[in-house]
């Protein structure tokens, strides 16, 4: 458990950095969200299938203090890569992207 005042692992004190928030549904009542603080990666583990059911991907920046549902341009990214790689969407992802496109 994080102390107040102690500084989180993730999100080092006074770094400028955007990370990435992915809010994941293990089952119908239970959401967790997963912090990366990659693109690239979050995008690779999406379609690795590393979440159970992505509901929604968030980008924010620890200076500049801000926030953005970036699901839509995630959604389009994870398709065109399916579409250039000549690939099925994966099962797993098809109501993502279904509800972000």
């Amino acid at each position: 458990m994080l102390e107040a005042g102690a500084p989180s692992a993730v999100v080092p004190y006074g770094a400028d950095q955007t990370l990435f928030v992915v809010i994941d549904r293990r089952d119908k009542a239970t959401e967790i969200r997963i912090e990366r603080s990659d693109l690239e990666a979050t995008i690779g583990e999406l379609v690795a299938g590393c979440f159970n059911d992505p509901i929604k991907v968030i980008s924010f920046n620890t200076l500049e203090h801000w926030m953005k549902d970036i699901s839509t341009e995630i959604a389009g990214e994870i398709k065109a890569r399916c579409d250039i790689d000549g690939v099925r969407l994966p099962d797993y992802l098809s109501d993502f992207v279904e509800s972000h496109t």
